[in-house]
């Protein structure tokens, strides 16, 4: 059995067996993570043909779509409070398995509340399975290991954001709605068979030595400014990404562009490079630095927002790759950071994180998709333009290096 934390001996093999089992145990981290959050957010490729199907606006369908952050930011701060005492390895593959459920049942969906509820219900199990992960990676990996680990889990991320939204395009286009939904809880289960053969049974959380109890552990991360920078740093990130790919597929469909459900499926494409590039996050944070990984990504990720006001859509596509790349980057070098930056507790400070996060991106759909409604896509940029200049300030305060 592969185990995901095995560590690497250099005594015990060469440079070559070194960097094959490197390469193997990102593989695995990066596909886990993939078949985790897959349907997060597949689900906006086809949300022009939901709003069709339930009859509502583009911001209630959104909200709906994106209900499942909600789940995950509640799940999030569950899991990270009740870590020390939730086997790492059980709880990752009841997550995922129980996960299959909501997705399948998504399918039959009589109206926008039921689906909403679901939505939520797929958010508490993904995120549950994505915390104890990270949680995971944390405690089982040297601080060396770290950024390549964490990098490595964001790319899976990254990949799902693409393939997840190919999938269900070419899926509800040539089968309909409901099979996408089959589709993925079939990938659900996948996830919990991979989990099975490859993370192995580590130390009973509850056998480790905690210095605090859960609460006094949220407490204390809470004081610490860089922490709580990071805390602040992760909302604003899923903010301005949720707010970019959930409502340029409005623009995407309504004249001038007026695209397809399978070309608005191709259209995500664009996050291909960010795959590429998110793999290198751990590197970069150790050759310059957090601060400047971070406000480097951030400003591509703000060059890209003007772009998506054109009206040729070889200018939106390149706005769209250059948020994609600039949010995935920082959002990769943000949870290596907090994984390092928590001297103990990290499970708690990885699932506050996470709630902070997907708190974030909940509050993005609902302020941002008001603001779409109400004054149109320009609007909807300011807002993404306004996130970003604020999760730059708080990046001044990541000043601890590892």
């Amino acid at each position: 059995m592969t185990d995901l934390s095995a560590r690497i001996r250099p005594a015990a093999m060469g440079m070559g067996e070194h960097s094959r089992g490197v390469v193997l145990r990102s593989l695995v981290i990066g596909l886990t993570a993939f078949l985790t959050v897959v349907d997060l957010f597949a689900t906006q490729a086809i949300l022009p043909s939901l709003t069709r199907h339930y009859g509502v606006t583009p911001a209630a369908m959104g909200f709906a779509v994106n209900a499942s952050t909600s789940g995950m930011a509640v799940a999030s701060l569950v899991v990270g409070v009740f870590s020390p005492r939730i086997d790492r390895r059980r709880g990752i593959l009841l997550s995922l398995a129980l996960l299959a459920i909501p997705t399948s049942l998504l399918a039959w969906a009589p109206n926008l509340a039921v689906f909403t509820a679901l939505r939520v219900i797929q958010g508490l199990c993904m995120a549950s399975a994505f915390a104890l992960t990270l949680a995971y990676l944390g405690e089982q990996c040297s601080a060396m290991d770290a950024g390549g680990a964490f990098a490595a889990y964001i790319a899976g991320n990254v990949a799902s954001n693409l393939v997840g939204r190919l999938i269900s395009a070419a899926v509800a286009d040539s089968l309909g709605l409901a099979w996408s939904f089959y589709l993925f809880a079939a990938l659900n289960l996948a996830g919990a068979g991979l989990v099975y053969f490859t993370i192995a049974r580590v130390e009973p959380m509850q056998a480790m030595t905690l210095t605090a109890s859960p609460l006094e552990a949220v407490s204390a991360h809470w004081r610490n400014p860089r922490l709580r920078a990071a805390y602040g740093l992760g909302f604003c990130i899923l903010f301005a990404f949720i707010g970019t790919f959930t409502f340029v597929n409005f623009v995407l469909v309504r004249p001038p562009l007026s695209l397809g459900v399978m070309d608005l499926g191709l259209v995500y494409l664009v996050f291909l490079p960010s795959i590429v590039t998110t793999l290198f996050a751990g590197r970069t944070v150790a050759r310059i630095g957090t601060r400047p990984t971070i406000w480097t990504a951030l400003g591509l990720a703000t060059i890209g927002l003007p772009l998506m006001l054109a009206e040729h859509l070889a200018a939106v596509l390149a706005g769209m790759v250059l948020v994609g790349v600039g949010t995935f980057f920082a959002q990769a070098a943000a949870t290596g950071f907090v994984g390092q930056a928590a001297t103990d507790n990290r499970g708690v400070a990885s699932g506050t994180y996470l709630a902070c996060y997907f708190c974030g991106g909940l509050a993005g759909t609902a302020v941002l998709g008001r603001l779409f409604d109400s004054w149109g896509w320009p609007a909807c940029v300011a807002g993404i333009g306004a996130a970003l200049a604020i999760a730059a300030l708080l990046t001044s305060a990541l000043r601890s290096e590892f």
